[in-house]
């Protein structure tokens, strides 16, 4: 079984793959795992330290081979606002919430919520359901680089009954 022990960030490496993982975002913080590769095959992650993989990042094995970490197609709201200030706004109603969410210049996209959605609409946003990779924005507490999570300067409170664990990254 192939094994690994680093990684490149997305476009740093420019030959092609020997192979892609296909995971969805939540799968995507990793330190060690067995892979299934797309070809059928296994391989053996294993880092030093957790990291927060995205679409395009390169899992180097052994042999200097490497394996493109593609992100999944998910479940998910585009979120369009009038202007650029209401992006701002819905933003910070979203980061209040500890809410995952891809920010872009004219929208964002956030995992499908029935409770957010209402919200949302409340506060004049258009939400659309849509179904593609999910690239949330990688926070304080989730370095590319390392483990960074700080336990000791956040809390873990339930908004909308669901689980806020940090405990299942592998």
């Amino acid at each position: 079984m192939d094994h690994i022990h680093s990684y490149r960030p997305a476009g740093e490496i420019t030959d092609p793959p020997v192979d892609t993982v296909t995971l969805p975002h939540d799968l995507r913080h990793l330190r060690r795992k067995l892979l299934h590769l797309s070809n059928g095959g296994m391989a053996m992650l294993d880092l030093k330290e957790a990291v927060l993989f995205h679409d395009g990042d390169r899992l180097v094995l052994d042999s200097g081979d490497t394996i493109e970490v593609k992100a999944a197609p998910e479940k998910l709201f585009e979120v369009r606002p009038r202007d650029t200030v209401h992006l701002i706004e819905l933003a910070w109603h979203l980061g209040n919430r500890h809410l995952s969410a891809q920010i872009e210049e004219d929208r964002i996209v956030i995992l499908r919520d029935h409770v957010i959605r209402s919200m949302l609409q409340g506060l004049g946003a258009m939400v659309l359901d849509i179904e593609e990779p999910f690239q949330p924005v990688r926070g304080a507490y989730h370095a590319h680089g390392g483990h960074s999570h700080d336990h000791h300067s956040h809390d873990h409170h339930d908004h909308h009954g669901h689980d806020h664990s940090h405990h299942s990254h592998d």
